[in-house]
């Protein structure tokens, strides 16, 4: 049985702030900028970010010889 991965797109308004994070990374990016867009002042609110959760097929793929997704 093969788990699948996945990887977050995290997103700021209309705005993508990091893609094709790996879930480790995602959960210390999306912690980081929360707490950023709620000390900070800027131009967002934590209302403003968002992320979606993709089905991985180009991690761990043996012919991408970077193992990393292509775009």
């Amino acid at each position: 049985m093969i788990t699948p991965e996945y990887e977050y797109h995290i997103y700021a308004k209309d705005n993508c702030l990091y893609h094709s994070l790996k879930e480790n990374e995602f959960k210390e990016k999306w912690k980081e900028i929360k707490a950023m867009v709620g000390l900070m002042k800027t131009d967002y609110t934590v209302e403003d970010l968002s992320f979606i959760k993709l089905e991985s097929t180009s991690f761990g793929n043996a012919s991408d010889p970077l193992n990393e997704p292509s775009f």
